[in-house]
C-alpha cells in the first residue's frame, strides 16, 4: 500500500504493519509477526527493491509482533538493526517480558538477533527518531517528512485514533506524556501498527480531548 512517494505499508504485515522508505537509504521499520519472512521479501522485491538494498531496519519497540522477523531479515537483507537501548534486553532475551506479554513470547516464538545497535543519534537518514515511552520502557516514534510511524503509541480503529490497551503498556500515564510530546512535532499521516494509515484531518485533536478527559 503506498502511502506517499517512496513510502509503504506492507500488505504481507497487516495486523501489525511493516512500513519501508526507499529515499536515500532504504529503511524498513518493524518486521511484524514471526513467520512472515517470505511474504515480505516477496513484496518488497514486488516494489522493485533488492532486499540487499535495504540499509536500516529500526524496530519500535520490543514486542514480538514488531520484532517477529528481525533476526532473518537482518540476515537475509545485511541490514543494520537498531532498537533502544532500554528494550534491547527484551529483544535479546536477556529480560524476559512483563504481564501478558511473557505469556505471548512463551506461544509466539522469536529468534534472537545476533546484534542490534541502540539509537545514540535522534536522526538516522532523514528519520527524526523521538523517545515515546510507556507502551514498553524503550518505545520510540518516528517522523519523515510529513508523516508520523507510530508503533504501538497509538492505533486506528475504524479512522478514530486510540491508545492502546492498558493491560499490554509498561506505564500508561507515560503513553500519554508521550502523545502529548508527539503534539510539539508537524505530520500529516499517522501510520500506525494495529489499523490503517491515517491522513489526518481532526483526529489528532479527538485523541487529545480524549486523553485530557482521563
Amino acid at each position: 500500500m503506498k502511502i506517499e512517494e517512496n513510502v509503504y505499508a506492507l500488505d504481507s504485515t497487516k495486523g501489525s504493519y511493516s512500513y519501508l522508505i526507499n529515499d536515500k537509504e532504504t529503511i524498513l521499520i518493524d518486521t511484524g509477526y514471526p513467520g512472515k519472512v517470505k511474504a515480505i521479501l516477496k513484496e518488497i522485491e514486488s516494489l522493485n527493491i533488492k532486499p540487499k538494498n535495504i540499509n536500516h531496519i529500526l524496530l519500535t519497540h520490543h514486542d514480538v509482533d514488531h520484532v517477529g522477523n528481525a533476526k532473518l531479515l537482518q540476515k537475509e537483507t545485511g541490514a543494520m538493526l537498531w532498537a533502544s537501548e532500554k528494550d534491547i534486553p527484551y529483544i535479546l532475551g536477556d529480560k524476559s517480558r512483563p504481564g501478558i506479554k511473557r505469556l505471548v513470547s512463551l506461544l509466539m516464538r522469536v529468534k534472537k538477533p545476533e546484534k542490534i545497535k541502540s539509537y545514540d543519534d535522534p536522526k538516522i537518514a532523514d528519520i527524526e527518531i523521538i523517545p515515546t515511552p510507556g507502551h514498553t520502557p524503550g518505545h520510540v516514534s518516528f517522523v519523515y517528512k510529513d508523516i508520523l510511524f507510530a508503533g504501538d503509541l497509538i492505533g486506528n480503529s475504524s479512522g478514530v485514533l486510540k491508545k492502546p490497551p492498558k493491560i499490554g503498556n509498561s506505564d500508561d500515564k507515560s503513553v500519554n506524556e508521550s502523545v502529548l510530546k508527539m503534539s510539539e512535532y508537524s505530520f500529516k499521516w499517522v501510520c500506525p501498527a494495529h489499523g490503517e494509515p491515517l491522513k489526518l484531518n481532526d483526529e489528532w485533536k479527538e485523541l487529545l480531548a480524549t486523553i485530557a478527559g482521563n
